[in-house]
């Protein structure tokens, strides 16, 4: 079968031939017809990732597909069940093997590459907002990265939640797509002066931060007291240092987010969120923005979409 894989960090991945894999006690296999690309996944291929497997390994963290096989002793999604994994990588193949409690069936009217889609961007945004942040109605929520694939997931959801929702993002263009997702104020990271904007819209009650660097200082800075910082990713590539003392002077609280952690050790999070998103969507209520798909031919190609910021919300590669 065909696999986009890094062989060594010291080379691109590329697209190989492997073996089709069998699925073992308690696994399954999915032909895979749709995978989502992720900024871990950069950090995955040059080695920099918290937990990239050692080399070679197939990429791509969330799949969608069917149940093609299912190994011995294993109780989980008959053969033929449409599932949303997420595997942590492995994605880029015709086919997949995965633990079977990892498996989510979607729903009957979810396209595979929004199923693809899903479960990071709006997981992450969710437990991050509900369950870390507890984000209540009419709070000022700062959403920055506004416009990329867990970005605009908090702007929805944010929201939907009932926040007042100030969306940054770099460019008029992104900034639209984030009006289209909610966003009540727009602010363009390109040009303003984001500490001043936020404090003259009454300062942020809760950030969410894809971002880092020069953003989350100025968004520390235009804190409400008892603020909730989200420290989601470090898209920038600078990891800021945060002032012990201004913690204490405005009684803000900083919270990390890793979703993929409460798959390990609070998997419940994670099932609890799912079942609410899914119900969400059933309603219409959500509406997961897929800026592009590409087939795995152009793998590499759809990375660059998402290393240059070319992409909006989710980047997706159609398999099979």
């Amino acid at each position: 079968m065909r696999a986009f894989q890094v062989v060594s960090h010291d080379e691109g991945p590329k697209l190989v031939d492997i073996p089709t894999p069998t699925p073992g006690a308690g696994q399954i296999r999915v032909k895979i017809h749709a995978c989502a690309l992720n900024f871990g996944d950069l950090l995955m291929i040059k080695g920099t990732y918290q937990d990239t497997p050692p080399p070679p390994f197939t990429l791509g963290m969330e799949v969608a597909g069917i149940v093609d096989a299912i190994g011995p002793d294993t109780t989980g999604p008959e053969i033929g069940t449409r599932v949303l994994v997420f595997g942590g990588s492995g994605g880029l193949a015709d086919y997949g093997v995965y633990e079977a409690a990892s498996a989510v069936p979607i729903p009957k009217n979810m396209p595979f590459e929004e199923a693809a889609a899903f479960p990071v961007a709006y997981g992450t945004s969710h437990v991050a907002l509900d369950y870390r942040a507890r984000l209540q109605p009419g709070e000022n929520l700062l959403v920055l990265g506004a416009a990329g694939g867990v970005g605009l997931t908090a702007v929805e959801l944010g929201k939907l939640m009932g926040a007042n929702v100030i969306a940054c993002a770099r460019g008029a263009d992104k900034l639209r797509v984030a009006q289209s997702c909610g966003a009540d104020h727009l602010i363009d990271a390109t040009s303003a002066d984001i500490r001043a904007e936020v404090k003259a819209l009454g300062g942020a009650d809760v950030v969410y931060d894809p971002v880092g660097g020069e953003q989350f200082k100025a968004a520390f800075r235009a804190c409400r007291p008892e603020a909730r910082l989200l420290p989601i990713g470090f898209a920038s590539g600078d990891i800021p240092q945060i002032p012990a003392n201004h913690l204490l002077v405005k009684n803000l609280t900083v919270m990390g987010l890793y979703w993929g952690g409460y798959l390990r050790f609070k998997p419940e999070v994670i099932t609890n969120s799912m079942s609410t998103l899914f119900g969400w969507y059933d309603a219409g209520k959500l509406t997961p923005h897929v800026s592009h798909t590409l087939p795995l031919g152009e793998a590499a190609q759809a990375y660059e979409l998402l290393r240059s910021r070319k992409s909006t919300g989710k980047v997706v590669v159609s398999i099979n």
